[in-house]
């Protein structure tokens, strides 16, 4: 009896998704963002007569346009918070620091940020802070470096917000919001058999017991059926597009002249396409059906595109079911 091989050792890699969104703001946003560089903060009066902190353009419970700005102070106090004692990458704050809530008077809705504070001792509901400015400021949220705690009286000082014509000179008129996740990926036992494959120059799937589908990259289990998948089959390594699209925009780090062609391969043997870019042809005479095979990158671990291979175009029936 001959024992089986052991299973690979799983992979794990650190991964960063990362997204700036530009995107332009209407006259309460640019005003509330730019009053923020001036060390001004603004709010919104709603139409029943409260203040919105930060500010809406529309009134959330009638949805009526709002654009009565008022000025608030910049002193609050917290209604609710978290300790957070291992700041991230990005946060406002290197050192443990507190997320608040924090009802600045003259508001009637609390603004979220972080609290400097020594350690979860020294925070808690009603207690009056601040705001602390950023140095150098230029109409971001981050234009308030933080809040900090702020001994008064601690009774809420009347203060009745001032009207406010929300003209600035040089105002902001749009922003870039940086969207970042890192991770650890492992890709599971089923991906990892099939990036080894890779590395071997071999694309490796797995077919469902049940329907005969050959998933690639193969995820462990048919997501159709509910089965595992255990029955490997190396496919290709030739194939048909099915579908493409032609990029237009040089995406960032990426040393690809625009433009290119991104496709759906359908691997021969296969029974779902994969992703792709096409290169060796003019992007124009990209087509559906075209038969294609892989170029490997310099270091021989995955197809860094595919190429035509001269043969004839497939017969669309051959890969209409895996469009």
């Amino acid at each position: 009896m001959t024992a089986a091989a052991p299973p690979p050792e799983a992979l794990r890699a650190p991964l960063v998704v990362e997204f700036p969104f530009t995107r332009s703001l209407g006259p309460v946003q640019s005003a509330f963002l730019t009053g923020l560089r001036e060390r001004t903060v603004l709010g919104v009066r709603t139409e029943a007569g409260g203040v919105l902190v930060p500010p809406v353009e529309y009134d959330p419970a009638t949805a009526a346009e709002l654009r009565e700005l008022v000025e608030v102070a910049p002193t609050g106090t917290v209604t609710t918070w978290a300790w957070n004692p291992e700041p991230r990458r990005g946060q406002p704050l290197a050192t443990p620091f507190a997320w608040v809530l924090v009802r600045l008077d003259g508001a009637d809705t609390a603004l979220l940020h972080a609290l400097d504070a020594p350690g979860p001792e020294a925070v808690r509901t009603g207690l009056r802070v601040r705001i602390r400015w950023a140095a150098e400021r230029s109409g971001a949220i981050t234009d308030i470096a933080c809040f900090e705690p702020y001994e008064d009286d601690e009774s809420t000082p009347d203060c009745e917000p001032a009207p406010h014509d929300g003209r600035f000179e040089d105002p902001v008129a749009g922003i870039v919001a940086p969207a970042r996740l890192d991770y650890t990926y492992s890709p599971g036992r089923a991906q990892t058999r099939y990036l080894h494959g890779l590395a071997e120059r071999r694309t490796v799937g797995e077919r469902c017991p049940s329907c005969a589908k050959v998933y690639v990259p193969p995820r462990g289990a048919c997501p159709t059926c509910g089965v595992a998948t255990t029955d490997r089959v190396e496919v290709g390594p030739r194939g048909t597009v099915t579908t493409f699209c032609i990029v237009n925009i040089k995406a960032k780090n990426l040393d690809i002249d625009v433009p290119y062609v991104y496709a759906h391969i359908a691997l021969d043997g296969a029974g779902l396409a994969l992703h792709g870019r096409i290169a060796g042809i003019p992007y124009d005479e990209v087509r559906m059906g075209l038969r294609v095979e892989p170029v490997w990158s310099e270091d021989g671990r995955y197809p860094d595109h595919y190429r035509p291979t001269g043969e004839p175009d497939a017969d669309y029936d051959t890969y209409k079911e895996l469009l």
